[in-house]
């Protein structure tokens, strides 16, 4: 999407758009308004200011229409546009004007009888994933432009990415995502010139849009290649050193950039938006410990993620399979939030992770009452109930941490002989020093760190 506001713009300076949403069967009335809910969260995080919704029951999606002939004139009343499908006919051509002008004239009537109706929405988001068909048909009974809920989303990663693997990543799921939409697009160009299973201009020109489509991917994939090997040797860097590592894994918005930045003291940005942050940090857990715990933010999960997006966002996910402990961060106080945590398992089982050792962190407790809080200790009795915001309980969670590792250290004594001194310096920077003294054969340190530092330090001294 482009001319997106930016993120400080006025409620006012947003462009408006109207939601469309279908309840298929088997759908619950809860479910369908936490989707739409989040469509407009979604939409708002785009920079969009939400003017309305329509909505409609029906047993599945039309192959042509998403919505029935009556919900296309009420949705053009929001956008301004025809509502209705125009068949296709050569300019001048009588074959629909008729018919279709005093249909026009009729929406273009209803509109303006209700006074103050908002009829200028620029922007058409749709809680399902459309066909090519579906959403080039739904842009003409409207007249703007029409997103799905994955454009939607890959539109917030591309504007949101920071770094260059994030960007490369963005790009080359945007890319597979438009391939199979260009022959919609060229559509009426290949029926004015190719004709009848002829080869014109038309087809050329996308067979050409192909081309350059599959090209571009393939340059993005070879430096992604290289991109994602120094990512590797990176993390292979922090795995070889038996460095501790901590991921915050969740879904969109649960609070994970709020609750690294309380526990690193790191000034990442924080917003109420759904992907608000795309990129993987990695800083240490203060105040430190020795040996230091590291703590990565992921990117949130989402339901319906589109495939690409999880298939390309490679590394971020790697930062929490090499992770030795998951922070899964739930928002408490979202009624959808039990759906939330199953969607974020989900992904992490379909990347070997869902046995990882992991404390549930119930985010967001200070907005639920002191019963609902009561109810959901009773249902998660292991889980940490805190808010980010909140100094004492960020220092139980660090508590909980320290904990976790603690149980998996032992103790050793080193001596170091008076001329590698040096070796003291580096006692003290990887381990927990519990005892220090100096007798005639040289310094005796008592240290505490996990078993694997332990026999690497064996080897060194």
């Amino acid at each position: 999407m482009s001319g997106a506001p930016p993120r400080n713009a006025s409620k006012a300076d947003r462009p408006p758009a109207v939601l469309v949403g279908v309840q298929l069967q088997g759908v619950t009335d809860e479910v369908f308004a936490s989707s739409l809910n989040e469509l407009e969260r979604l939409g708002k995080t785009l920079g969009l200011r939400v003017i309305g919704r329509v909505t409609q029951k029906r047993r599945g999606l039309g192959a042509t229409n998403v919505v029935g002939e009556g919900k296309l004139r009420e949705l053009a009343g929001y956008t301004g546009g025809p509502g209705f499908v125009p068949s296709y006919s050569p300019p001048g051509s009588r074959a629909h004007s008729e018919e279709d002008e005093s249909a026009a004239d009729a929406v273009e009537v209803e509109a303006e009888e209700e006074e103050g109706s908002p009829t200028d929405a620029v922007t058409v988001l749709v809680d399902q994933d459309l066909t090519p068909t579906q959403m080039r048909n739904l842009e003409k009974a409207t007249g703007v432009e029409v997103l799905d809920r994955s454009m939607v989303i890959l539109s917030i990663f591309q504007r949101h990415a920071r770094t260059r693997e994030a960007k490369i990543q963005v790009e080359i799921a945007r890319l597979v995502y438009m391939a199979p939409r260009l022959r919609e697009a060229n559509a009426g160009t290949e029926r004015q010139r190719g004709g009848v299973g002829g080869k014109g201009a038309g087809e050329s020109t996308l067979e050409l849009g192909r081309r350059a489509v599959r090209d571009r991917i393939a340059e993005l994939r070879r430096s992604l290649v290289v991109v994602q090997r120094e990512a590797d040797v990176q993390r292979s860097r922090r795995s070889g050193s038996t460095t501790q590592t901590v991921a915050l894994v969740g879904y969109t918005n649960a609070g994970k950039s709020r609750l690294m930045r309380a526990l690193t003291n790191n000034a990442m940005y924080i917003a109420d938006q759904l992907f608000a942050t795309l990129d993987t940090t990695v800083r240490a857990l203060v105040p430190e410990t020795r040996p230091r715990i590291l703590v990565s933010d992921t990117v949130g999960f989402i339901k319906a993620l589109p495939h690409d997006l999880v298939a390309s966002f490679r590394s971020t996910l790697e930062e929490a399979r090499d992770a030795s402990l998951h922070l899964h961060v739930v928002d408490a106080s979202d009624p959808a939030f039990r759906d939330q945590y199953d969607v974020t398992r989900q992904v992490l089982g379909e990347i070997g992770t869902e046995d990882h050792p992991r404390l549930l962190i119930l985010n967001k407790c200070d907005l639920i009452s002191e019963p609902q809080r009561a109810a959901l200790a009773a249902e998660f009795p292991e889980a940490v109930m805190m808010s980010a915001k909140s100094p004492e309980d960020v220092s139980v969670l660090h508590g909980r941490i320290r904990d976790f590792f603690e149980r998996s250290m032992e103790e050793e004594e080193f001596v170091i002989p008076y001329d590698q001194q040096g070796k003291v310096a580096l006692l003290h920077e990887r381990c927990r020093v519990l005892e220090e003294r100096y007798d005639e054969d040289g310094a005796h340190v008592r240290v505490r760190a996990p078993a694997a530092l332990l026999a690497g330090l064996r080897r060194d001294i």
